[in-house]
This record gives structure tokens, C-alpha cells and sequence, in this order.
């Protein structure tokens, strides 16, 4: 048997712990975040909508990375730093941590709303309306704060940490402004009654109530409302 020692030998054994086991660790945080949502929210649609959105927004992120950096479009200009050929290893790992946290938070805030108003009303549309103008200047607010944040961070002489804010930040703009304020209000106003569906076997297993998987809305759902006539 031989040993390898050194810095090369050290960073293939950090890379094989790491991302070895990634793909399973991505597939239990989806299973996990999806049933919680699920439970959360009263609905299998939005629950993996949630999920499938976080990760699109990720992808955005590493898009940047390899983009900017990895690539060298703009590296130079903006950062003084020529392309790298390559991401440091713990940075997409650290880019997935924070950008999948901070992404959910905002995912529940406005659905929260979003589902109380349809509680209320019965009509899709009318909640997406109600929700994103209770929760849209807070979300965008507090996206603009992390990314001014990170922005600070991509001034650091550290070219690693220039990466680190670079991806969080261009994955905290996309979210907030492409996923959450286009892409999640527009398939819940498409989607209708839909969004609120939850089988009755998986309402047990998640231990709903019945009768919060049951709530019948205040008023008549999208399909039955009259169009208004002046």
C-alpha cells in the first residue's frame, strides 16, 4: 500500500468527501424542503415549484461564476482578476448553503401571504395581487440590502472572496427579481384552484389537519367568477 501526501493529494481527498455524496445531499434537501412545503402551504404544486425555482436560481449563480470568472468575461475589467480556468473548490458548496437558505425564506414569505388572501377571497389572482403588494417592497428591500452586502464583499483582495459575493450576489438579484416577482406570481395566477391541491394520502402522511386541506374559500374560486361588465 502507498501513501500520497501533499497539498494535490489533499485537495482530490476534500473534493471525492465533498461532492462525492453531493448529488445525494441535493436529492434528500429537495425530498425534505418538498414535504415541508408541502405541509407548510396545503399543495403538492407549489411545494415543488418551490423546489424546482431554487435550483434555477442556483444554476443562475454558478452560470455567473463560470461565466465571469472561470471564463474571464469582464474578470479583468471589473475585478482585476484574469480568468482562473477554475472555481476554488468549497465556493460552490458555500454559493449552494446561502443561496438556497436565503431563497426559501423569500419563497415562503410571499406563498404565506399569497395562500392567506386566497383563504380569503377564493380568486388566484386577486391573491397574487394582495400578496406581492404586501410582501414585494419588503423582499426587494431586503434582496437589495444582501446584494449591496455582497457587492462590499466583492471588493476583498481575496479573489476567492470576490467569487463567493459574485455568485451570491447575481444569485440573490435573479431570484429576487426574475423568480419571485415574475415567475412565482405568474404560475400561481396560471395555475388557479390547482396550486392548492393536496392529495388526500399524502395530507395524512404530512399530518394536515383535515380541516385545513379541506378550506373552502370565502368566495367563488377563479373558474366561477363573472367577468366585471361596466
Amino acid at each position: 500500500m502507498i501513501g500520497v501526501g501533499g497539498d494535490g493529494a489533499s485537495l482530490i481527498d476534500f473534493d471525492h468527501a465533498v461532492y462525492g455524496d453531493f448529488p445525494l445531499m441535493l436529492v434528500l434537501i429537495a425530498v425534505a424542503t418538498f414535504l415541508l412545503l408541502a405541509r407548510a402551504f396545503r399543495s403538492v404544486l407549489l411545494a415543488a415549484k418551490a423546489v424546482v425555482f431554487n435550483l434555477i436560481s442556483l444554476a443562475a449563480a454558478y452560470g455567473v461564476l463560470t461565466w465571469v470568472f472561470q471564463d474571464g468575461h469582464g474578470s479583468m475589467a471589473v475585478f482585476g482578476v484574469p480568468a482562473t480556468g477554475a472555481i476554488t473548490m468549497w465556493v460552490p458548496l458555500m454559493v449552494f448553503a446561502f443561496l438556497f437558505g436565503l431563497s426559501m425564506d423569500y419563497e415562503v414569505f410571499i406563498l404565506s401571504r399569497i395562500r392567506e388572501e386566497y383563504d380569503a377571497t377564493g380568486s388566484a389572482r386577486s391573491a397574487v395581487v394582495s400578496g406581492l403588494g404586501r410582501t414585494g417592497r419588503l423582499v426587494t428591500s431586503a434582496a437589495a440590502i444582501l446584494m449591496l452586502s455582497f457587492v462590499s464583499m466583492s471588493t476583498s483582495s481575496q479573489t476567492d472572496l470576490k467569487i463567493l459575493a459574485t455568485g451570491l450576489g447575481a444569485g440573490i438579484l435573479v431570484d429576487a427579481v426574475v423568480v419571485r416577482c415574475l415567475l412565482v406570481p405568474a404560475m400561481v395566477a396560471l395555475f388557479g384552484r390547482a396550486n392548492w391541491w393536496l392529495p388526500t394520502r399524502l395530507a395524512r402522511a404530512l399530518r394536515v389537519p383535515a380541516s385545513a386541506a379541506t378550506v373552502v374559500p370565502a368566495a367563488a374560486p377563479d373558474a366561477l367568477v363573472a367577468p366585471a361588465h361596466p
